[in-house]
């Protein structure tokens, strides 16, 4: 089932992103522009796209699994988009790392992070003294096997 979702394109001669498989579960998100990050820094990477994202979602961004080859990460780990940063100027950016010691040239169109929508529980705390549960035994407790 395909959710509709308005999306405005900086740049018209970029694809929107894509599902680049029929078993895809995130679609690839490109440079707009030709950018070069050089060693030990970050940059943020124009993506070309304005979206809005439906009433009680986020977007959810990540790297691609080739980013690294590269010499990138993204600087944030996972890009978390709100429901209501979906205005005229409100262009998705990356913020990538240059984890190498040589410049890194991203070409406008290069495929560079991926996005997957997903519903979201709103939640109101609920302060206790106790925990009705026994502890299970904190960080790492199951093991590293």
């Amino acid at each position: 089932m395909f959710k509709k979702l308005k999306v405005k394109r900086i740049d018209k001669s970029i694809n929107l992103p894509k599902y680049q498989t029929g078993g895809s579960v995130a679609f690839d998100f490109m440079s707009r522009k030709d950018i070069e990050i050089k060693p030990k820094e970050i940059a943020y990477v124009p993506l070309n796209v304005c979206v809005k994202i439906p009433k009680n979602h986020t977007l959810l961004m990540a790297a691609r699994s080739s980013l690294h080859k590269k010499g990138l990460f993204m600087a944030n780990d996972i890009g978390v988009f709100d429901e209501d940063f979906c205005g005229d100027g409100d262009e998705y950016h990356a913020a990538l790392y240059n984890f190498s010691d040589r410049p890194v040239k991203i070409e406008k169109g290069d495929r560079l992070t991926q996005g997957f929508l997903v519903p979201i529980a709103k939640v109101e705390w609920k302060e206790v003294d106790k925990m009705d549960t026994c502890d299970r035994g904190g960080f790492g407790s199951t093991g590293s096997k």
